[in-house]
């Protein structure tokens, strides 16, 4: 069997005298779309972050491919996050004072693709998730739903190994996290992209391959298949 494509085991991780992760472990094969469920504070967000390199545990090892993300400096895993990973969090997060498609166009700038090709395919993404008519807005011009497709297709844009989502649908209806969670998985799967979704909906979990869930202080993990 093949390695998988992300793995963390035996992640430790306190904030202070607080324990948030204590042993807890995940992998994520190419094209698989994980949940990892739990309830709030339970430190489904602060694995997210370790898993992408965003926070390094106090121990155990996080591997991507043929790399150990906890032996990377600082620049070489922001650069692995630039061009390798594509997030997604609850509200977007989407800056202001630019247009939307400058919005997802700016991931592959920061890589060194000259804007008018990145805008081209920040343009071909947003047609994609039907969000191509405000492509010339500002974020606070748009509607919730428009705004984390929008979040979605800067996720995209650079054509992510895996996808991180922290709660991508919190801060929408029922009908747009379905629309936003149907558009995520079904993109994820054309592009063979890996996701890590983050959420303690069961609704939206429902649209993974399988459930990791934190328990007894982010400590045990106890998977479900699909």
């Amino acid at each position: 069997m093949s390695e998988p494509l992300l793995s963390g085991a035996d992640l430790q991780l306190s904030f202070g005298p607080t324990p948030a992760l204590r042993g807890a472990g995940l992998s994520v094969e190419a094209g698989e779309v994980v949940a990892v469920m739990g309830s709030s504070g339970s430190g489904k967000s602060t694995l997210l972050h370790v898993l992408a390199g965003i926070r390094l545990p106090d121990s155990g090892r996080v591997r991507y491919r043929d790399r150990e993300l906890t032996e990377l400096s600082d620049d070489e895993r922001s650069e692995l996050r630039r061009s390798e990973f594509g997030f997604v969090f609850q509200f977007g997060q989407l800056v202001p004072e630019l247009t939307v498609r400058e919005n997802v166009a700016l991931p592959l700038q920061l890589g060194g693709t000259k804007r008018r090709e990145a805008e081209k395919k920040a343009m071909a993404w947003l047609d994609e998730l039907g969000i191509a008519g405000v492509a010339a807005s500002r974020p606070g011009d748009i509607s919730g739903g428009q705004g984390q497709r929008a979040a979605l297709a800067r996720a995209l844009v650079a054509e992510p190994a895996v996808v991180f989502a922290d709660e991508p649908t919190g801060a929408l209806d029922s009908v747009g996290g379905e629309q936003v969670m149907g558009l995520l998985t079904r993109a994820a799967r054309d592009t063979g992209a890996a996701v890590v979704l983050v959420t303690h909906e069961a609704r939206v979990a429902a649209y993974a391959d399988r459930e990791v869930v934190l328990r007894d202080g982010a400590t045990k993990l106890s998977e479900v298949t699909r």
